[in-house]
């Protein structure tokens, strides 16, 4: 216990954490702006709190993004907040809106409606988390309602790549649906013109089909 207070009480830490406490990933720059300390310092900072198993590590290409480690350590900081009585600042994303809303990360779907499926498959049961490398495996209620998509679920089994994991998203800084079941996932809504891809980004338009389906399909209402 006392070990874990003494990664928690130093000040810079502290605002790290208290920082991560919305749920949103952010670069170790970000900590560092956040905690008011150098680049060096903050590294040095992160890996004592990595080493406390209070925050954990995304890696996403060449950059490496922070985050809690689980609701265990949200619950301990909420409690402390009861105590102290602080507050802490909302995530206030500064991504373009048509960026945003919907667009592709390689070959799936991100953005806010990416995160917003991920959580809602989460919910509906349908993903159940394997304990390694944020992966999912689909639960049978699950399969049978992707099988329902006419999403081949053999045939993306098959593939040499990852089945399916939490890909943390660049605007939201929260998981959305990564790997081939989020590419098949992706296909099957730009086939069914759900989403149309902008023809000079990565933007993906939401239909009024789009919007539709995934209110009937997923109870998932996206505001017009």
């Amino acid at each position: 216990m006392s070990r874990i207070a003494l990664a928690i009480g130093e000040p810079a830490r502290a605002r790290m954490l208290y920082c991560l406490l919305d749920g949103h990933a952010r670069t170790s720059t970000e900590l560092a702006a956040v905690a008011n300390v150098g680049a060096s310092t903050a590294s040095v900072h992160l890996s004592r709190l990595k080493a406390a198993h209070l925050v954990k590590v995304y890696v996403q290409g060449k950059h490496r993004y922070y985050s809690l480690e689980g609701q265990s350590v949200a619950r301990a900081l909420e409690g402390l907040s009861v105590l102290a009585g602080g507050v802490r600042e909302k995530f206030v994303p500064n991504t373009p809106n048509r960026l945003r809303l919907a667009r592709t990360c390689y070959d799936h779907m991100a953005g806010t409606v990416g995160v917003l499926l991920h959580n809602r498959f989460k919910a509906l049961g349908w993903l159940s988390a394997l304990p390694r490398d944020d992966a999912y495996e689909l639960t049978p209620s699950g399969a049978k309602a992707l099988n329902g998509l006419g999403i081949d679920l053999a045939e993306i089994r098959a593939l040499r790549r990852r089945f399916a994991f939490a890909c943390l998203d660049w605007s939201e800084r929260q998981p959305h649906l990564g790997g081939a079941l989020g590419a098949a996932l992706l296909k099957t809504a730009l086939n069914r013109k759900w989403v149309i891809q902008d023809l000079d980004s990565r933007a993906l338009a939401v239909t009024s089909l789009g919007r539709r389906e995934m209110r009937g399909r997923f109870g998932l209402s996206l505001e017009a």
